[in-house]
C-alpha cells in the first residue's frame, strides 16, 4: 500500500499521516525531510533536488508500504511509484493560517516576535503560506498553490480522495479507512 496525502501547508497533512501510519502500523515519510536540509533553525536551506530525489526514491523502494506526506508535483514524474490513494487535504485560509500562525509560536516561541530576522521570516512565510487559496494569475504568485494541486490533480487521470472542510483527524481517518 502507496499512499500520498498532501494540501496547503497548515491543511494537516503530517498530523493525519503520522495518524493514519500508526493505525496502519506502516512508516509515515514527510517531505519536509527531503526537502530541506538539517538547519538550526529548521527550514532554511533547501537540499538540491537531484539528492532529494534519490533520497526518498531510495527509502520507498525499501518499503512495500508506506505514506508520504507532502506537495511534490514539481520534484518531477520518475520520482514516486504508482500510488493506491492519493488523499488531497483542503481547509479554509482562516483556519489554516491560524493554525500556521500557533504552529509557528509553539516551534519557535516569542523569538518571531522580538528578533528582528525572525520577525521577517515569519512574516514572510505567512505571507507565502496565505497565497495558497489566491489565484496566481491575478497575483502572480508562482509557489505552491490550490490550482497548481487541482491542475496535478487533474493531470493524474485517477480518482483521488479530496477531504474540504474542518475535520478532526479521526473524521478524517475514518473517509481514508473506508475508502481504503
Amino acid at each position: 500500500m502507496k499512499i500520498h496525502i498532501f494540501g496547503a501547508s497548515g491543511s494537516g497533512v503530517t498530523t493525519l499521516g503520522r495518524a493514519l501510519a500508526t493505525k496502519l502500523n506502516i512508516p509515515y515519510f514527510d517531505s519536509d525531510q527531503y526537502f530541506w536540509m538539517p538547519t538550526d533553525p529548521p527550514f532554511t536551506t533547501k537540499r538540491n533536488p537531484n539528492e532529494r530525489n534519490q533520497m526518498i526514491k531510495t527509502v520507498l523502494t525499501e518499503n512495500d508500504r508506506w505514506i508520504f506526506g507532502g506537495s511534490s508535483v514539481s520534484w518531477g514524474n520518475d520520482v514516486f511509484p504508482d500510488f493506491d490513494l492519493i488523499v488531497f487535504l483542503w481547509l479554509p485560509p482562516e483556519i489554516r493560517l491560524n493554525r500556521l500562525k500557533n504552529r509557528e509560536f509553539e516551534r519557535y516561541g516569542s523569538i518571531i516576535y522580538n528578533d528582528p530576522e525572525r520577525i521577517k521570516k515569519y512574516h514572510d512565510f505567512i505571507e507565502w503560506a496565505a497565497q495558497y487559496d489566491i489565484d496566481p494569475i491575478e497575483s502572480g504568485f508562482t509557489g505552491r498553490s490550490l490550482k497548481v494541486h487541482e491542475d496535478w490533480m487533474k493531470g493524474l487521470n485517477k480518482e483521488i480522495l479530496q477531504i474540504r472542510g474542518n475535520f478532526t483527524v479521526e473524521e478524517r481517518l475514518k473517509k481514508i479507512m473506508d475508502r481504503l
